[in-house]
């Protein structure tokens, strides 16, 4: 069957052998709090070798406050952020996981992804005697790991490698054992995960302080450290203090980098996957301004993104038709990302509280609304119909992503198939539903040129339907009749 839990994209952090440790894996957290809102955590080893974990429900800020990572003394940390589309949203899923093993919790992991066998390797483990705390990927993976050092006696490094060939899907992880941080990584790289040294500028050359990990390289900046290298797929990354670190396993399979994390999820500031997220996004825009010369420009045209994971789409645009680039949408920061909320109740509320057109801006334009995507369709909606309220005269859609048609089994919370509008509606009822004057997406051929010569390293199966995993039975539940909203 289909697996019934939704995807998790997260964000990890780990710091190395640098005192404080807890407190940057904190700050690092709160730059990638964009991918994860409802429950964070860190875990760190003290000088006596404990694994000490605090997590809760709330934002960085809230829950790994100074008095939180008082309790956190230690070297070396690791640390997650988390929304609660994988498992059930309580502190019981919050990571990172403690794993006990004969000689105590010396184990803790957090993990960034989603994993299409997670009911089957459950199962197994559960007929064996394996007891869960939780319902998510990273106790599970973390649990294996420890199965297969105690009672197969493999090392940690060799029971990690097995895992690496046993699970299906993506995880970029961090994983503390004893006086060792472990960081490995999918064979096929879905999530970015990258690597960075710690400094410190005194007199003379700077010195290192530290190995740092995060899901994003925003989240160096914040701490003072130096991007190095991503980790690469199906490598794993061993850490031990006073030594450089080791390479010591590297089984990549063919790339499947999520191309949605360049369109929507990474912050415009990181580079993932050897892209610049923010300059990938305007060569989007700059694309879909090629095929549009039919919109003709004029003083009264203006390309406003809805902000702001679409501003540099929109700039891209907006510079290629040489046309007038407007923020006539003014969002509240304190809201959150709607894309990520739990339920359509919550992300229609949060689209009422984020957004507010700025006051005698629309009146006689024509707009060039861009987002990056539609999923279900529902804020974008209410989005147009707010513009036209404000006195837009014309509202012409443009989305820097194809047609969403499949639901994303690797770490983005997509819905299912039956949710997706490109799945229920023809173009023409679409561009009906949203009250737009014209609509156009970006085609999946488009990234033949947006990525040249890389086009195969991503995977677009969310647009394409070319899932390298496809769950059993999704053959058959792609075949069955979607249902219409007429």
């Amino acid at each position: 069957m289909v697996r019934s839990r939704e995807a998790e994209v997260c964000g990890i952090a780990g710091v190395f052998e640098s005192e404080g440790a807890a407190s940057l894996v904190a700050s690092i957290l709160f730059a990638i709090q964009h991918r994860g809102q409802e429950s964070c955590g860190a875990a760190a080893r003290d000088a006596a070798g404990r694994i000490v974990a605090y997590k809760g429900m709330g934002l960085v800020k809230q829950v790994l406050d100074e008095a939180a990572q008082a309790r956190l003394s230690g070297a070396t940390a690791i640390g997650h952020v988390r929304y609660p589309t994988a498992g059930c949203s309580d502190a019981v899923n919050a990571q990172p996981h403690a794993i006990e093993l004969a000689e105590g919790p010396v184990m803790a992991i957090a993990s960034n992804g989603d994993l299409i066998n997670y009911g089957e390797l459950r199962s197994r483990m559960e007929a064996e005697g394996v007891v869960f705390k939780s319902d998510n990927d990273a106790e599970l993976i973390g649990r294996l790991i420890a199965l297969y050092h105690v009672r197969n006696g493999l090392t940690i490094e060799l029971a990690i490698a097995r895992v690496q060939r046993e699970l299906k899907g993506a995880f970029s992880t961090v994983l503390m054992h004893k006086d060792r941080l472990y960081a490995f990584r999918d064979p096929h790289g879905f999530r970015p995960f990258v690597m960075g040294h710690l400094t410190h500028e005194g007199e003379g050359d700077p010195t290192s302080e530290g190995t740092v990990f995060a899901s994003e390289c925003c989240g160096f900046g914040i701490i003072g450290a130096r991007r190095l290298r991503e980790v690469k797929p199906g490598e794993i990354l061993r850490l031990e203090k006073g030594k450089p670190v080791v390479s010591v396993a590297h089984a990549p399979l063919e790339p499947r980098h999520c191309v949605f994390e360049l369109i929507y999820f990474s912050r415009p500031d990181s580079t993932i996957f050897g892209e610049s997220v923010y300059r990938f996004r305007e060569r989007i825009g700059a694309s879909m301004a090629a095929k549009d010369a039919a919109l003709a420009n004029g003083d009264d045209l203006v390309v406003m993104p809805v902000p702001d994971s679409s501003n540099f789409i929109a700039l891209g645009y907006a510079k290629a038709k040489k046309a007038e680039f407007g923020m006539g949408l003014l969002r509240n920061h304190y809201v959150g990302r709607t894309f990520i909320k739990p339920t359509q109740a919550s992300r229609d509320e949060g689209v009422k509280q984020k957004f507010n057109p700025l006051p005698d801006f629309f009146p006689g334009k024509r707009v060039v609304l861009i987002d990056d995507s539609i999923v279900r369709g529902t804020s974008l909606r209410k989005l147009v119909r707010m513009l036209r309220g404000a006195g837009a005269r014309e509202i012409h859609v443009r989305i820097g992503s194809p047609k969403v048609v499949g639901p994303c089994f690797y770490g983005i919370d997509t819905p299912t198939r039956e949710e997706l509008i490109a799945n229920r509606m023809s173009e023409a009822e679409i561009r009906e539903y949203l009250g737009a004057d014209s609509l156009r997406w970006l085609d999946v051929d488009d990234f033949e040129g947006l990525l040249p010569g890389r086009r195969p390293d991503f995977c677009t199966a969310c647009f394409d339907l070319d899932y390298i995993y496809p769950p059993e039975g999704f053959a058959a539940k792609m075949n069955a009749p979607t249902v219409s909203l007429s």
